[in-house]
């Protein structure tokens, strides 16, 4: 059966393809302002620098916010009603520590490239930062989500899908709850709904009187395991960490996430005036991640009929850099979900690829939309989402569990 589903759903891409072709156009990109590699010819042989191969298509900007600004880099700019792909980052990283691996992924760039994509880095956290001032007030976990409309006002975008990890999965889920209508969709990983206890306050300060602040914040990102074993990616995010983020500015940020609150989520029905996420999430963790206890309870919080929870079997802290192809294919199938057809090269067919990759939304008639989009650019839908198997699109399953 899952083979037959597998011959169905590709023959309806090759049906659907002749009409969507003629109804796209590429996003162009603009060349002014181009974000370059590093300047110093060290770090650019410097294969721990994860500086992307494509990073002349990305532009900088600084963008005044009610709380100070925001650095943000961009590629594309904003078409029709298609939604802005917006990320952040964890404590500890900036969008190219953190992000720079899954998204220089070629199946990842295949979905991207269709969309604009912004990365935020949270304040004082991009490479090359300077150091706040004495006395500086660090914003809060609320005062960063209020700071992305800003970012969304700055660009034009009509909304967004939104893809955080840790710390940034946090702002972006509040972001999600303060301005729900500028949010299509959220991948959030590794998040932790929780607000710190005493007990875990106590730990951390402790934490921070034996240990240095990176090996500190590697606790937080990698598990024990990974940790024991010293892995080289650990090896070399310690190097990165220490280096390429500002420590001042690191240990505002990293304060900040542990004197955050309850994200003040609930099921809807289990409280009275339940408030939760309304977009369609996608959680991710892996099972032998130190989050993975906090993404289990903020499932149990979430509308089961708009979240998937992506459990990802031989993974660690990082699955977006460990793990950047089952990753890709998740967010296909989320987008799928959400009304999004993709055309990707498939390189398990034997007969060669689905013809010319492209991306956009189409009328479905799965039964898991309430409704459909009108034309390929049409009217945002406010699509019900269900969790998919990577083995197939027909499968309801709240939980999958990815094996490697």
């Amino acid at each position: 059966m899952k083979v037959l589903g597998h011959k169905i759903e590709l023959l309806a891409g090759l049906l659907l393809h002749d009409v969507t072709m003629a109804g796209l156009q590429e996003l162009r990109f603009p060349e002014e302002k181009p974000l370059l590699r590093g300047q110093d010819a060290t770090e650019l042989e410097n294969p721990d620098t994860f500086l992307s191969a494509v990073d002349t298509d990305w532009k900088e900007h600084d963008i005044e916010t009610p709380y100070g600004l925001l650095h943000v880099v961009i590629r594309g700019s904003p078409k029709g009603n298609r939604p802005a792909i917006l990320t952040y980052h964890d404590v500890g990283l900036n969008h190219k520590l953190c992000f720079n691996t899954f998204f220089n992924f070629e199946d990842m760039q295949e979905i991207t490239k269709h969309f604009v994509v912004c990365h935020v880095d949270a304040p004082g956290q991009q490479m090359g930062a300077s150091q706040f001032p004495q006395g500086y007030q660090f914003p809060s976990m609320e005062q960063l989500a209020a700071m992305l409309p800003s970012v969304v006002q700055h660009f034009g975008f009509k909304y967004v899908i939104g893809i955080g990890v840790g710390a940034g999965a946090y702002v972006l889920a509040k972001f999600a709850l303060i301005f729900p209508d500028l949010v299509e969709g959220l991948v959030l990983m590794n998040i932790d709904p929780n607000g710190k206890g005493w007990i875990d306050w106590a730990a951390t300060k402790l934490s921070g009187l034996t240990s240095t602040l990176p090996d500190t914040v590697l606790s937080h990102l990698f598990s024990q395991e990974e940790l024991v074993n010293n892995t080289e990616l650990v090896q070399s995010y310690r190097q990165q960490i220490g280096n390429v983020v500002n420590q001042a500015n690191l240990q505002l940020f990293w304060n900040m996430y542990n004197s955050r609150r309850d994200l003040d989520i609930n099921r809807p029905g289990t409280v009275p005036n339940a408030k939760t996420l309304r977009c369609p999430v996608m959680l991710v963790v892996g099972d032998n991640a130190p989050a993975e206890d906090g993404v289990v309870e903020c499932n149990s919080k979430l509308d089961p009929t708009t979240t998937t929870f992506l459990k990802m079997a031989d993974s660690g802290g990082l699955p977006q850099v460990t793990q950047p192809g089952k990753l890709t294919e998740a967010f296909k199938y989320f987008l799928q979900g959400m009304g999004y057809i993709a055309y990707l090269k498939d390189r398990r067919l034997s007969g060669g690829a689905v013809p010319s990759a492209s991306m956009t939304r189409l009328a479905r008639s799965r039964t898991a939309s309430l409704t459909s989009a009108s034309s390929v650019d049409g009217s945002r839908p406010q699509a019900c989402t269900h969790s998919e198997s990577s083995e197939g699109l027909g499968q309801v399953n709240h939980t999958m569990e990815v094996s490697c």
